[in-house]
């Protein structure tokens, strides 16, 4: 194949990749995401606590993910024609793609809602929340970093899923690989679907962990092996027109001396009322020693005293 009839070739199986990727994350996450919370509740503990529910649906979702998909595909065509009426192309693929991804995703799913402290659960039934309130105002909010890790790593393995796809005519990039790659001896295209199947995978990886990264940052939370996903933020520079806050050197001796001298105030303020109440009670009894009878000046001599008789 030459260049020139590769490339159309290699965007119309792109096209037909993102289709069967696409359309199987929705239909995983719609029912993936319901099982995974209802093995929460109905586990013990839980709020809506029921052991026969927890394992069959335990069982259901683990016979599904312990499958390998190049058997469960080929099993599925009879389902997949009557589903769609085709057994072959991105829309038949799409079928087996939802049906191997919703237990995958919804162990994910509950991993991820475990992962919730169990404090903030009682908390809110002790504030009388119920089980949707519960859900939905606690477990997803909580768990949304998790829930998207969890989703990113199910659309990587989708991605894988759709090029097994190709091998039983699902169509796509893994279908154009191996019947104009591998079965024609074209080694050129083989490697130019390898490395758009790595660029692909990376950018969904990378588009993951930043949307975890910015989650993570507004509620709080980091999924668990995702430490490396904290960045620290950014220190805002000083404001040069702001005032300068006291440093606690300065705001100390501030309030030490503001004590020591309150006690003195108060002293001295005990100290002056006394001496002014006596210049009071003076000045008041100054006019009445002038008014009285034989009062003198300060600089007239006494009166002699009687002398008594002898003999």
């Amino acid at each position: 194949m030459t260049w020139s009839e590769m490339w159309p070739a290699l965007n119309d199986a792109s096209l037909d990749t993102l289709f069967m990727v696409w359309w199987s994350t929705v239909y995983a996450v719609l029912g993936g995401l319901p099982l995974g919370v209802l093995l929460v509740l109905t586990d013990r503990g839980g709020q809506l606590q029921n052991v026969v529910v927890n394992k069959t649906v335990g069982a259901i979702v683990n016979i599904g993910r312990s499958l390998p998909f190049i058997i469960l595909i080929v099993a599925l065509i009879p389902f997949s024609r009557f589903v769609v009426g085709t057994s072959i192309g991105p829309t038949a693929a799409v079928v087996a793609l939802a049906i191997g991804a919703i237990p995958f995703f919804a162990r994910l799913v509950e991993t991820a809602i475990r992962e919730v402290d169990g404090g903030l659960v009682e908390a809110v039934q002790s504030m009388g929340g119920g089980t949707w309130t519960i859900v939905f105002k606690v477990l997803l909010p909580q768990a949304l970093p998790s829930l998207i890790a969890g989703l990113t790593t199910t659309v990587i393995t989708l991605i894988s899923y759709s090029a097994m796809a190709g091998a039983v005519g699902g169509g796509g990039l893994g279908n154009l690989a191996i019947v104009n790659g591998y079965q024609r001896s074209d080694d050129r295209l083989m490697l130019v679907t390898v490395i758009l199947l790595v660029v692909v995978v990376t950018i969904v990886q990378f588009i993951g962990d930043v949307v975890v990264r910015v989650i993570g940052r507004r509620t709080g939370t980091i999924p668990a092996g995702a430490s490396w996903l904290r960045l620290p933020r950014p220190r805002k520079a000083p404001d040069a027109t702001a005032p300068k806050a006291a440093t606690p050197d300065v705001a100390d001796r501030a309030a030490l001396a503001t004590a020591g001298t309150a006690p003195a105030t108060a002293a001295e303020a005990t100290t002056e009322a006394p001496a002014t109440a006596e210049q009071t009670v003076v000045t008041k009894a100054e006019p009445e020693a002038a008014t009285a009878p034989g009062a003198g000046r300060p600089d007239d001599e006494p009166t002699a005293s009687a002398q008594p008789r002898t003999g």
